[in-house]
């Protein structure tokens, strides 16, 4: 199968990491897409449109930057390894040099990123996320760019169910809840190991998120409720919220004052109700 013109193949994937002497390591997370095919379908997915600005973690060798590129987006790339951020202009200048005007490298840790580090206010973060630090960068980037209205992410299906889960669910936890607070992230779509390299040993898949109002509460307050809710999550709310309220009664009062039954567990609870919660923690 030959490489599809002004998007990254298998071959030429290959042949950049090794002029780049670059060997992928799990501890960033690197497994790159090689499939033309999946990259236009992320870009479809995400809905971007020509003049919009985006958001890219981890562009790595330049897979998705190009997709973003060709469908007339202006892409600010975070990338955290100096070799890629270094490299990644000459890989859009060699295959999209109509293009280059529209792409700014930030050689960041995306967890660090702030907005005024940013060219662009971007309306959409569209990425494939390092696994290990998926949830946290998604929530960083949702509270220091207000902008982003809409997100589609590529992630470790494990972590794309936890992120999408709804009040009962198993799975439902911490990056449900918090990620709630700012809209709803929902599964679309699963995406094969076969179009990565290396081939990775966890199954992907696409989330898309829509922002939406938060709930009328202080985000810290809910947060640490969610936090102490879920640390020991087969406890009560009453028994888990202890520490935090200051005494298990004092729970109890505040729980039944919000509306929420003492006895029931923190997997049941929506973002909105965590956010009565902190509301009656915090009214006299």
């Amino acid at each position: 199968m030959t490489d599809t013109p002004g998007l990254l193949g298998a071959a030429e994937i290959r042949r950049l990491a090794a002029a780049l002497g670059l060997r992928p390591t799990k501890k960033l997370g690197q497994n790159f897409v090689h499939d033309a095919n999946t990259v236009r379908r992320i870009v479809g997915l995400a809905g971007v449109e020509p003049g919009e600005a985006v958001v890219e973690v981890g562009p790595g060798l330049g897979s998705l930057t190009l997709g973003l590129l060709h469908a007339g987006a202006h892409v600010a790339a975070v990338e955290i390894d100096p070799v890629l951020a270094a490299r990644l202009p000459d890989t859009v200048a060699e295959h999209a040099p109509d293009t280059v005007e529209r792409l700014t490298v930030i050689e960041r840790d995306a967890l660090r990123l702030r907005a005024d580090e940013l060219p662009i206010e971007p309306t959409a973060l569209v990425a494939n996320l390092p696994y290990n630090v998926a949830v946290p960068v998604v929530l960083h980037l949702l509270a220091e760019l207000p902008s982003l209205r809409r997100a589609l992410v590529m992630v470790q299906t494990e972590v794309a169910d936890r992120m999408s889960a709804r009040p009962g669910s198993r799975v439902y936890g911490v990056p449900s809840v918090k990620l709630a607070w700012y809209g709803r992230a929902r599964k679309v779509a699963s995406v094969p190991r076969s179009v990565f390299w290396p081939v990775p040993n966890v199954d992907s898949s696409l989330v898309a998120f829509e922002r939406a109002t938060p709930p009328d509460a202080d985000r810290d307050t809910v947060f640490a409720l969610v936090d102490a809710a879920f640390a020991q999550r087969r406890k009560t709310l009453r028994a888990a919220l202890a520490p935090w309220a200051g005494s298990a009664d004092r729970a109890a009062e505040l729980l039944s004052r919000a509306g929420v039954d003492p006895a029931t567990r923190g997997e049941r609870l929506t973002v909105e109700q965590f956010a009565a919660i902190a509301r009656a923690a915090t009214t006299v």
